[in-house]
């Protein structure tokens, strides 16, 4: 199971159940990194989506306390629920927020970066893999800007 997830400065996430930057380039990554993929998703996150609807073109298995349905989407209500959804897919993604990033994190075999080199106020993080002993940064991108706004994609693999 791999993750994929934008970080601030100070590995940030967002606040207020949203992203703090929001770069083209990053966008067109996490499309490229999640197509063919299930994703994993807290319903927080999918509600900042475009409409508020889950993703095209994946299956997506929102994670949520609610007791709601969600059309398009399979719900789920625990981490043992989205592990059993997931179970028939080939290739899962987990793709926020900080809750259900935690709730899969000793899952985690690759996390796909976007190192975003600006500060935000952030009420939501991610672990800091670069002082993480379990992973190891397999692949770090060259700096690209977008707006004035310095960014890089890298990926981190976690040790065996």
């Amino acid at each position: 199971m791999d993750a994929i997830v934008a970080v601030n400065d100070d590995w940030g996430i967002g606040a207020d159940g949203t992203q703090s930057f929001v770069l083209r380039a990053d966008r067109k990554f996490f499309s490229e990194m999640t197509k063919g993929c299930a994703v994993i998703v807290g319903r927080r996150t999918m509600e900042d989506f475009p409409g508020g609807k889950p993703l095209k073109n994946r299956p997506n298995i929102v994670v949520t306390r609610s007791e709601v349905q969600i059309e398009g989407a399979e719900v789920v209500h625990s981490t043992e629920e989205a592990l059993a959804a997931a179970s028939g897919y080939e290739k899962v993604m987990v793709i926020g927020g900080a809750s259900v990033y935690m709730q899969f994190f000793s899952l985690l075999d690759r996390v796909y970066v976007t190192k975003i080199d600006a500060h935000a106020e952030s009420t939501a993080y991610f672990p800091n893999l670069d002082h993480n002993p379990d992973f190891v940064c397999e692949h770090e991108g060259e700096e690209q800007e977008e707006n004035g706004i310095k960014f890089r994609f890298c990926t981190y693999k976690r040790k065996k």
